[in-house]
């Protein structure tokens, strides 16, 4: 049995996109971000979108998220719930860790005493018992985002997606919270869609890889990974297919170039 089966996929899945476009502005200015993108997530997926920059990575997760609309094709996520993460954490100053943790929940109407119950669980889960009543500015850059992570989680959303969250970490911090990350997915049972230009952090995290082309984005490959986790980021496995896709987002940036 394979791992999304023992996760329970379902039929339909959770996001569905199909000849997505995204165009901003219009006539001589108009720029087209994403053209004709088809994709599918289902529950209990971790999905990584890779390709370079200014490709549409993150015009993708804005549209899935609902920050912004499509201007053509179908996006469908069935009506459910999404948080998002950036690649800052992002948190209040003037807030404690637990505070942070909070907001979701408080903008929920959940009641104070549930509101600390439910977050000082969260902080459990992402190992930060005893820091709710630090500020922010008292944690290290992975901790920070590890109470990002723990904000998002509190949205309760089926879809967690992801943009560059470890992007502006150490190699040390970032292999770390790669760990984290993979054990709370599995525990949580998360459906995740996570935007990265490290081809290793995605072969290292995803279920599948998909490759964007430049400019505007197409998806151009779909690389399932089904190397046995956890997986270490310099494993010769990953080693070996982190170079094949590589070497396909080589090509296609010298492509574009030309």
């Amino acid at each position: 049995m394979s791992l999304l089966e023992t996760r329970d996929v379902r039929t339909d899945p959770l996001v569905r996109l199909e000849n997505v476009s995204k165009t901003y502005g219009s006539g001589s200015n108009a720029l087209l971000a994403l053209d004709g993108v088809s994709l599918t997530v289902q529950k209990g997926e971790f999905v990584c979108l890779l390709g370079a920059s200014g490709c549409g990575k993150s015009t993708l997760l804005s549209l899935v998220a609902g920050l912004d609309q499509i201007s053509g094709g179908t996006l469908d996520i069935g009506g459910r719930k999404v948080s998002l993460m950036f690649q800052e954490a992002a948190l209040f100053p003037w807030l404690s860790v637990r505070g942070n943790v909070e907001l979701p929940l408080r903008l929920q109407g959940v009641s104070r005493p549930e509101r600390r119950k439910r977050a000082d669980e969260l902080l459990d889960i992402v190992r930060l018992r005893g820091f709710g009543d630090k500020r922010p500015h008292e944690l290290s850059g992975g901790m920070r985002q590890r109470v990002a992570l723990a904000r998002a989680l509190a949205q309760n959303a089926d879809i967690l997606l992801m943009d560059e969250p470890f992007g502006a970490l150490d190699a040390m911090t970032r292999d770390i919270l790669h760990d984290e990350l993979e054990r709370i997915w599995r525990e949580q049972r998360l459906t995740v869609l996570f935007v990265t230009h490290n081809v290793r952090e995605a072969v290292r995290l995803g279920d599948r890889v998909i490759l964007l082309s430049s400019r505007p984005g197409r998806v151009i490959e779909d690389y399932p990974i089904t190397h046995e986790r956890p997986r270490r980021i310099d494993s010769p496995e990953v080693s070996g297919q982190a170079g094949e896709i590589t070497d396909r987002l080589r090509a296609e940036v010298a492509r574009h170039a030309q």
